[in-house]
């Protein structure tokens, strides 16, 4: 046997975990790439021209998104969306309840911390938030707050919009 062109199948496994170790600390996100995006489920009117640009901000900001043209108002209330929160679409991603026109990063950042909640609104439609930017706004943006909606129906401010 030729010693030399021979590797210790210990040594082996170790170089390669070094190796591959290095790569993970090189590129930490590689394999977020190949995640599967978060599906979310929208109930809207099939008339809603805001709700469509909610939902193609949503998939421009990686959600994979269903959408049903009925069944806002039953969608909130299955998901226990206090009606006071409502607002002209409905959504539902992972156990969250998502009322009104709420940013992607805000989803993002509720999926990321899972806090104890029904889930996230912007009540009303305010000028300015994803789908209420288009021309036809002339450019207003409304001031507005993203709501975390508590497990006891109370709302405390998740993120302001100024």
């Amino acid at each position: 046997m030729n010693r030399k062109n021979s590797i210790n199948p210990l040594r082996r496994r170790f170089v390669e975990s070094l190796v591959y170790g290095a790569l993970a600390i090189y590129f930490p996100l590689a394999g977020r790439a190949e995640a599967k995006a978060a599906l979310i489920e929208v109930w809207k009117s099939p008339t809603c021209g805001c709700c469509k640009d909610w939902i193609n901000h949503l998939e421009a900001n990686g959600f994979s998104v269903t959408s049903y043209d009925e069944g806002n108002s039953e969608a909130r209330e299955r998901l226990g969306m206090p009606s006071r929160f409502g607002s002209c679409h409905t959504g539902a991603v992972e156990g969250y309840a998502i009322e009104g026109h709420v940013p992607a990063k805000e989803i993002h950042r509720l999926l990321d911390e899972r806090p104890q909640a029904i889930g996230l609104s912007v009540p009303a439609m305010p000028r300015g938030s994803p789908g209420m930017d288009g021309p036809v706004y002339g450019g207003v943006r409304d001031p507005y707050d993203v709501l975390l909606i508590l497990p006891d129906g109370e709302a405390r401010v998740f993120q302001s919009y100024r």
